[in-house]
């Protein structure tokens, strides 16, 4: 969507093809020059089934996807296009088509590597399954030769240039988050928890909270009436004292996020803020505020497979918590970057199947200011590093870094030194290394569109 918009942006007419789902980004939608195809669903029982029913049955769906795609872009669209842009995986059957459509009309595709969809299938059927070896065969096979390959790192860059003998421009496109993509100001968060429904955190853990006046997070306060015009009222929000630690962590619920680290991280965490907030028996005066350990919200967002096993799960677990509450949310696509603005800390399990790729979720959190603390692989350093956010390896580390980060809340030290390398990252002086998607896109796909490559 974001490649889309910023080819509109051109006044390039714009044809975004796709399955029908979630809405298009709110600025998708105002740009001209966007038009929207909808490819037809296949069943969507097979992606449920059992993995040797599914191996039955992905020929089927395979034709199914082939023959929709097709008689899309050869019979849908009024004229040939110029460019056919493809972001792998998915990889089958969809390099082959593209590479076919691109031959009969004449186009010039251009393929976005963000993984290996090989990679992918083998997390449900298993490296060594043959499947999985023919499905690599044919991603190499199709995806070998393009007018122009983006990849989201330069180890993914390196790796296939160098395995699989890349054809055509090639080019480092790291992922950048739009330009709306922000921390919120206090009347933003109010706003938004005003309309979020937190029950399922249960209303023993949250702060008493009455909408319009007050959310668990913020609260109207009053002003002096000299300090604003009559015209308007006296009240602002401001954030409460007393609220929980917002931590957000963004998924769809897929295979390739090991789940059972966030739940058995909460458990941790919950185990040490018991053991830090209980005063000692002999002196019940002693003890540090700054030590201590804040309640803890986590909010995880989208929708996939994998979510429903995860709620039953956390529902079991958390009946005994007193100062963890985990609620899985799907929201707007207009409301997800106010909550990632709103947060405290965000959490990103994304283990990459490739060991090549990076976590747009992340992206989309450092675009709002938000520190991460990130399940570390191989070429995560290309994204997070001490200045912005922490690397763990397992359930326990998880935990450890929540507790070090958050230990004094709402006046955290550590937390603030990762807000403020955000800020400096993103300052003027850091120049290509923090800018927008639009900076980063004309920076770099511009030129190869525009027939200006000069990108190797």
């Amino acid at each position: 969507m974001y490649h889309a918009e910023s080819f509109a942006a051109m006044g390039w007419e714009t044809y975004i093809v796709g399955y029908k789902g979630a809405k298009l980004i709110p600025s998708l939608l105002q740009v001209p020059h966007v038009r929207e195809l909808y490819l037809p669903q296949p069943p969507a029982f097979i992606a449920n089934l059992p993995r040797l029913l599914f191996l039955l049955w992905a020929p089927y769906k395979i034709l199914f996807q082939a023959l929709t795609v097709l008689s899309t872009l050869l019979g849908e669209l009024p004229y040939a296009p110029e460019f056919i842009l493809v972001q792998n995986p998915p990889s089958i059957p969809t390099l082959a088509l593209v590479q076919l459509c691109a031959r009969l009309t004449g186009s010039k595709l251009v393929i976005d590597w963000h993984n290996l969809g090989y990679s992918i299938l083998a997390l449900r059927l298993g490296a060594s399954n043959p499947v999985v070896g023919l499905a690599k065969m044919f991603e190499k096979t199709f995806g070998r030769k393009a007018y122009a390959h983006l990849f989201v790192t330069h180890a993914m860059k390196g790796v296939l240039v160098r395995d699989w003998k890349l054809l055509g421009i090639k080019a480092v496109l790291h992922d950048r988050p739009p330009s709306h993509f922000h921390a919120c100001e206090p009347t933003e968060i109010h706003d938004l928890f005003s309309r979020l429904d937190l029950r399922p955190a249960g209303e023993d853990f949250l702060p008493p909270s009455s909408p319009p006046l007050s959310t668990p997070f913020t609260r109207l306060r009053d002003l002096p009436p000299s300090s604003l015009s009559p015209a308007f009222a006296a009240t602002l929000p401001d954030r409460r004292e007393d609220r929980p630690a917002l931590v957000v962590s963004s998924t769809s619920w897929t295979a390739d996020e090991d789940f059972a680290v966030l739940l058995n991280a909460m458990a941790f965490y919950e185990k040490r803020a018991r053991a830090v907030n209980s005063p000692p028996k002999e002196n019940p005066q002693k003890g540090d505020k700054h030590d201590r350990l804040p309640k803890m919200l986590v909010i995880v967002t989208g929708k996939g497979p994998l979510r429903e096993k995860f709620t039953q799960d956390i529902d079991e677990c958390q009946k005994l918590w007193q100062w963890v509450r985990c609620v899985p949310m799907w929201l707007e696509a207009a409301d997800y970057p106010l909550l990632l603005g709103s947060a405290d800390l965000g959490v990103s399990l994304h283990l990459s199947s490739s060991k090549l790729d990076l976590p747009m979720k992340i992206v989309d959190m450092f675009g709002c200011g938000l520190p991460v603390c990130a399940l570390g692989f191989d070429c995560l350093s290309e994204l997070v590093g001490e200045g912005n956010g922490r690397v763990f390896k397992d359930a326990g580390g998880l935990a450890a870094e929540c507790e070090t980060v958050l230990k004094g809340f709402p006046h955290a030290p550590e937390l603030e030194k990762l807000k403020q390398g955000l800020v400096l990252q993103k300052s003027p002086t850091a120049g290509e290394k923090w800018n927008t998607w639009a900076e980063e896109w004309d920076r770099v796909v511009k030129p190869i569109v525009t027939h200006r490559p000069g990108v190797e």
